[in-house]
């Protein structure tokens, strides 16, 4: 469920789009305003907003809101103006510039590819394809460690049945292959590959049920024990982001309030990406892992216009 509240009737895009107009170029940027008219839209109005800012001003609303918002905020609000696709591309290029990018980094590419539609993904290979002038399998293949090329070009290039179709024998036969591949430590072989690769997210979440019915423990964590290398950390996250995206990203924003500093990035990341998904799911996930609320946490590790922002989106009261 979704955590994004929207008004019962919303102004037309040019009304929005006028009083962004003010907001931005008024005699000080307006930042309450911009968050409560933009941190209430969905992606398809910020679409509509987007153009109607072009053709009314002649000018991008992205750079408007970059040029206009500093920090974390300014970056925040411009990939949430993004859409999906392109915003998603781009985080995709941004990890994959980084040189030799870990498992925390290349989680991004494991999240667009396991957590998102079959539909999102291949809209996300176009995108990647237009802004880089280079597919998203070549990016990948010239940047990533050959260990784990393999998984990622397999999630990347799969094109997935959508739609709820589960063959129990199948879920049965291929959690004992997945068992067998995880007892001989051959977690790169060709067989785990295509099961986790090309079955729809219905099946694969019957075998992982069986998995655990069948050896009484979850398969990622007996991946895990099955050593702790690169490729089964990432193995872990596919599996997560397949079974249980909630659990996937409450992690992934736990990590990223914990400690000293606060990766405002992370947070900035998982909460756009989910927000309008499953981010009450998250939440409830977040509470049972961390006994204190997502709500709270934020307000502790966050501050100024990025708190309230990201407030806005988690709906939480300001």
């Amino acid at each position: 469920m979704a955590t994004l509240t929207l008004p019962a009737v919303a102004p037309s895009p040019t009304q929005d789009s006028e009083r962004l107009r003010v907001a931005l170029q008024g005699w000080g940027v307006d930042q309450e305003v911009i968050i409560w008219i933009l941190g209430h839209r969905n992606a398809v109005q910020r679409k509509k907003i987007k153009e109607t800012y072009q053709q009314l001003f002649k000018e991008s609303i992205i750079h408007c809101l970059q040029s206009a918002l500093s920090g974390v905020l300014g970056k925040a609000m411009s990939y949430w103006m993004e859409e999906p696709p392109e915003r998603d591309a781009k985080l995709v290029e941004k990890t994959l510039k980084r040189g030799k990018a870990g498992i925390t980094q290349l989680q991004v590419i494991v999240e667009i590819a396991c957590a998102s539609s079959p539909n999102h993904l291949m809209a996300v290979r176009q995108a990647y394809c237009s802004l880089f002038d280079c597919s998203l399998e070549e990016a990948i293949t010239s940047k990533v460690s050959s260990s784990l090329q393999k998984l990622l070009l397999g999630l990347v290039s799969s094109y997935r049945y959508d739609r709820e179709l589960v063959d129990l024998n199948v879920a049965k036969s291929e959690a004992t292959k997945l068992h067998e591949a995880i007892e001989k430590k051959q977690l790169d072989c060709d067989e785990v590959m295509w099961i986790l690769s090309t079955r729809n997210f219905f099946q694969l979440r019957a075998t992982f049920k069986h998995y655990k019915q069948n050896y009484q423990v979850p398969i990622y964590q007996a991946i895990m024990s099955s050593g702790s290398d690169d490729l089964g950390s990432l193995l872990r996250v596919v599996i997560l982001c397949i079974d249980a995206p909630e659990k996937h990203f409450a992690e992934v924003i736990r990590a990223s309030l914990s400690g000293h500093r606060t990766d405002v990035h992370s947070l900035a990341r998982a909460i756009l990406a989910r927000v309008e998904i499953d981010m009450m799911k998250i939440k409830e996930e977040y509470f049972n892992m961390n006994k204190v609320s997502l709500d709270d946490a934020v307000v502790r590790k966050t501050s100024g216009g990025y708190k309230d922002f990201l407030m806005t989106l988690i709906g939480a009261r300001i």
